[in-house]
């Protein structure tokens, strides 16, 4: 059990578990891994619950600033930010609370950003099989700011852009600009959309 694994890890920081302010850390600790990893219990089915619908709109759908609070599976500690998503609809959508949840479920797994962005499109672009799908997330690392070269102001982005995000410039750029972030995604074709 998770409890009695972090009795021990006190117990070799030179600290006693028993003590009044860490008698009941163990058993917190666990409740708090259990949830920050929950992730791993929860499928995109599931999550995504049924809510996608038939729909002829085929122009960008953005949703910026989703909250991302994540473990870094190197130190265990932290890393939070922003994810920004987009898709262009090819006859189906999904409700706009759904990509938060896709995000979050993703998030609540032991993670590295790169992945983390990675899995996010890739999820979206199996369920509603859009013209594309990008996303591009921000954000900042306690194993980069607490320990190591404890650097407090630097931010990692990470994007996946597939489909039509990847192919055409103008589509990647659109989306770019709504960000307000520049464009740094490979040059390809500039093709129109339809």
């Amino acid at each position: 059990m998770i409890e009695h694994l972090i009795r021990d890890v006190l117990k070799e920081l030179g600290e006693d578990p028993c003590r009044e302010g860490l008698s009941k850390t163990p058993e917190r600790v666990a409740k708090a891994f259990r949830y920050l990893t929950s992730g791993y219990r929860l499928t995109v089915p599931e999550v995504l619950n049924g809510a996608v619908f038939t729909e002829p709109y085929d122009e960008m759908v953005v949703v910026k600033d989703i909250e991302v609070y994540s473990l870094c599976e190197h130190h265990l500690l932290p890393f939070f930010g922003k994810a920004h998503i987009a898709y262009l609809p090819a006859g189906r959508i999904v409700g706009l609370s759904k990509l938060a949840r896709l995000v979050d479920m993703f998030a609540r797994r032991l993670q590295v950003q790169e992945r983390l962005t990675t899995q996010i499109a890739e999820a979206l672009r199996e369920a509603l099989q859009p013209a594309g799908v990008a996303v591009v997330i921000e954000a900042f690392h306690f194993c980069m700011m607490m320990r190591g070269v404890e650097k407090q102001n630097s931010q990692a982005i990470t994007s996946c852009m597939l489909g039509a995000f990847r192919d055409c410039r103008e589509t990647r750029e659109e989306f770019l600009r709504l960000l307000s972030l520049p464009d740094a995604g490979p040059k390809g074709p500039r093709p129109r959309r339809r």
